[in-house]
């Protein structure tokens, strides 16, 4: 049986988002290498009418631009297209009529196009194996339930369901704390929070536990 390392850590590149609703791309950003993410920039509202999500992107948008620059990743996620409970709900309601039949063609023809999505949902043990074994996470969280030790935000800051991106780039078991990157931060710092915690923010409802595994080409991590 390989016994986890105490602790693991990804050296990513932050990068802070630009508007209120580009915190998956900006994700997909700290991802990519220097020279994928300058391409990306310079040629950034091409790209977003290309793929054809305009202002308002969905995980599996975001598989398809991973997909775009061969990072290979899989995706998992509790429903395979738009949850029906979600029209009801506030925060969906004003973009699901605009994005349902491309986000479900997406699902629809991802197999298709080498990508990796599947129907399930992990818990937290699986996701401390994936970093410690093989690369950063991108995780779909609620923003009014996430914590950082550093930014001393906490969930009476903001009310109902915020649909926000971080990427997880490490952790520690001896503090049981994981490492990600938030990009509403400005000064680029890691945030931080019990994996209980995260774990709290990452399943609420609305978030159809939407997680994406990366996995590193090439071993730029460090103990």
């Amino acid at each position: 049986m390989n016994v986890l390392p105490q602790s693991k850590h990804y050296n990513l590149t932050h990068y802070q988002q630009r508007y209120n609703w580009d915190c998956g791309l900006s994700c997909i950003l700290m991802i990519l290498s220097t020279t994928q993410r300058e391409q990306f920039l310079n040629n950034f509202e091409a790209i977003c009418k290309e793929e054809g999500f305009g202002s308002s992107t969905w995980t599996i948008d975001l598989c398809y631009l991973l997909q775009r620059y061969q990072v290979r990743h899989e995706y998992y996620t509790q429903t395979l297209g738009i949850d029906p409970n979600y029209t009801q709900h506030m925060y969906y309601s004003k973009i699901i009529d605009k994005d349902e039949k491309r986000v479900t063609r997406k699902f629809k023809d991802a197999k298709a196009h080498g990508l990796r999505v599947m129907q399930r949902t992990v818990d937290m043990d699986v996701i401390i194996k994936h970093l410690a074994r093989n690369g950063p996470v991108i995780l779909l969280t609620n923003a009014s339930l996430l914590t950082c030790d550093i930014c001393k935000r906490n969930a009476l800051e903001k009310f109902g369901y915020a649909g926000h991106y971080v990427v997880l780039c490490g952790y520690d078991m001896d503090s049981k704390k994981l490492y990600y990157h938030n990009p509403e931060v400005q000064d680029g710092h890691i945030c931080r929070c019990l994996s209980e915690a995260m774990d709290t923010a990452r399943t609420a409802f609305g978030t159809d536990q939407d997680i994406i595994f990366i996995y590193e080409q090439q071993q730029s991590s460090d103990q």
